[in-house]
């Protein structure tokens, strides 16, 4: 059964912030209907290189007001604020809604280990393999939780209305530099 064009899904990426010097970042969530109307927007509070991430989105998802119509949880990558790596399979569980994160490159997942491995936070690498494995859809990568490749596929051709990123996980880029910086730049 195809989904409604109108779908509401939240999506999440943090605000910029100063490696060196900063120990916390906004968390954003943007909800939009399709990829055409934003609802609403939330926000917490994140540790940098930490451990919360999870914990708040879940929370931000259970208060927010949309939640009984949310279809799909948007995650601009598996880490936000740094090393703060998201527990997908715990999020998907706990909110009751599926999510798909959205990569707009390969990853290198060796590195990525190493990085860990460097700061000593081997444990999170746990968390970067229980997302699943990466998967090209349209122009972007994926990995998806409790959602099937067509699925995945229908929401991104819903949601990317003005980029290759669905429209939630861009304005949430926007609103984070755009609050944290004075104004956004770059890629959103």
């Amino acid at each position: 059964m195809p989904l409604r064009k109108e779908i509401r899904v939240i999506g999440f990426d943090d605000a910029s912030f100063d490696k060196f010097n900063d120990t916390q970042t906004l968390l954003i969530g943007v909800v939009y209907r399709g990829g055409q109307f934003m609802d609403g927007v939330v926000s917490s509070i994140i540790d940098i290189d930490g451990d919360n991430a999870t914990s708040v989105m879940i929370q931000l998802v259970q208060s927010c007001k949309f939640q009984p119509q949310l279809r799909c949880i948007l995650l601009d990558g598996i880490a936000v604020g740094g090393f703060n790596i998201i527990d997908t399979q715990q999020l998907a569980e706990q909110t009751g809604i599926p999510v798909l994160i959205v990569i707009r490159d390969y990853p290198d997942i060796q590195s990525m280990h190493a990085a860990l491995k460097k700061l000593e936070m081997e444990r999170k690498i746990t968390l970067l393999n229980k997302a699943g494995p990466i998967e090209q859809v349209n122009k972007v990568y994926v990995q998806r939780i409790n959602l099937s490749s067509e699925e995945a596929k229908e929401i991104l051709d819903i949601t990317c209305t003005h980029s290759h990123l669905p429209e939630p996980l861009r304005i949430a880029h926007l609103i984070g530099q755009g609050i944290m910086m004075g104004e956004s730049k770059g890629r959103a």
